[in-house]
């Protein structure tokens, strides 16, 4: 057998989620489940739905489900929408798309407003397609903070002050599952009506839990709400029995690792949370650029005030291959990447750089990219690394300002 077959060290995580998870979360997770009404158990999880309105930067509602992402998708439509309702989709990229496609299996109606995958939609359009709609038959608008497909960033705020000059009472939808805990997200001060997440990114958990963040604006509109739902139901959640919180047994285990995952990012202090992401975010830019020299690929995302914290996207020229450039990254050098999805299938792979996530492990995720270029025979000019580290020791030297 040859050596190469036998894996030893650490494989490398350095996909846009699942991301990497903290020896503290996975300690805190290794635990037999207490009685569901402990009040050790029930003081816990009071914890988590307190601290992580700070995350969210909320004073609003938060509801925990046992799910993923896509539960908190399905959650935040069906507790505020009915069938037949028409909610407006700014295209950013896969997500984006998906979000639109769940709305429509739940019966709703939607309404593209199309991108090119490259660029977040110019505000200015959500607020002339709402102000044309004069009957206010748009009852949403689904917005990707962050699509993780594309790493293009949209500027939430702006998109509320559009929404604002149109003068329509549509809801502000906000995914926020790449970016919660990464980048900067503040649900009130934006005015944003709903709000998603999920454990597996920014918050370093496994996944499996999903959030919702509702404002006042939100809650009314479940009040008269009729698309069919009871795992999901708000209205079952906020009664005064603890174990309807969950809709029966709560994740117990699951909570306990989000708990050390707050811990941990209080700890730390969001502001610094978002320096460290938005250094190796630009460290990894930077290698990207340097080795796009040779003419193979590029930076997806083409305006630099909508780059992504959380995720790089590397667009290829034509003749070469994301797909094979990740299985070979994955499974000769041990180094998990992101590979293109939808449109860009094939055509780009993506370097994950959120969570649990420091100087080292990027630059070893680097390096596993770079070795694999040359594995492969794919144009790139060396030294790719070098240029983030580079880099990166200025940051150091200013105090970890990027």
């Amino acid at each position: 057998m040859s050596g190469y077959n036998v894996k030893r060290g650490r494989s490398l995580l350095n996909t846009p989620g699942p991301t990497n998870v903290p020896e503290q979360v996975q300690q805190a997770m290794v635990r037999n489940p207490l009685d569901l009404g402990d009040p050790r158990a029930l003081s816990m999880i009071e914890t988590c739905f307190r601290d992580l309105k700070k995350i969210f930067k909320t004073e609003h509602e938060i509801f925990m489900y046992a799910a993923n992402g896509h539960g908190a998708w399905e959650a935040a439509l069906v507790n505020t929408m009915s069938p037949g309702d028409l909610l407006l989709v700014p295209e950013l990229g896969n997500f984006s798309t998906g979000w639109g496609e769940m709305a429509e299996a739940l019966q709703m109606r939607t309404e593209t407003i199309k991108g090119d995958w490259r660029q977040a939609i110019d505000p200015a359009k959500i607020r002339d397609r709402l102000a044309a709609d004069k009957n206010h038959e748009i009852k949403g608008v689904l917005v990707i903070q962050t699509d993780t497909a594309t790493s293009v960033t949209c500027d939430v705020p702006a998109i509320r002050k559009a929404i604002d000059e149109s003068g329509h009472p549509a809801l502000l939808f906000v995914d926020t599952i790449p970016t919660l805990a990464v980048t900067d997200f503040r649900m009130d001060e934006w005015g944003v009506d709903v709000a998603v997440s999920a454990s597996q990114k920014g918050l370093m958990m496994p996944p499996g839990l999903g959030f919702v963040a509702a404002s006042p604006k939100a809650l009314e509109a479940h009040k008269k709400a009729t698309s069919q739902r009871r795992y999901w139901d708000w209205s079952l959640r906020l009664a005064a029995e603890s174990y309807r919180t969950f809709c029966g047994t709560s994740p117990q285990i699951q909570l306990y690792g989000l708990r050390a995952s707050l811990d941990m990012l209080l700890e730390e202090g969001l502001e610094n949370v978002f320096a460290r992401h938005k250094r190796l975010a630009r460290a990894t830019r930077i290698a990207v650029e340097h080795w796009g020299q040779a003419g193979a690929m590029e930076l997806n995302a083409i305006n630099p005030d909508q780059y992504a914290d959380g995720v790089t996207t590397i667009l290829l020229k034509e003749g070469y291959d994301g797909t094979k450039i990740r299985d070979v990254c994955r499974d000769e050098l041990q180094c998990a990447l992101g590979g293109g999805l939808r449109n860009l299938s094939g055509k780009a792979f993506r370097i994950g750089h959120m969570g649990d996530m420091n100087e080292p492990m990027l630059y070893g995720a680097l390096a596993s990219v770079e070795a694999t270029f040359a594995y492969l025979g794919v144009p790139y000019t060396p030294g790719g690394v070098t240029k983030a580290i580079e880099y990166l020791v200025e940051c150091r030297k200013r105090g970890g300002k990027a």
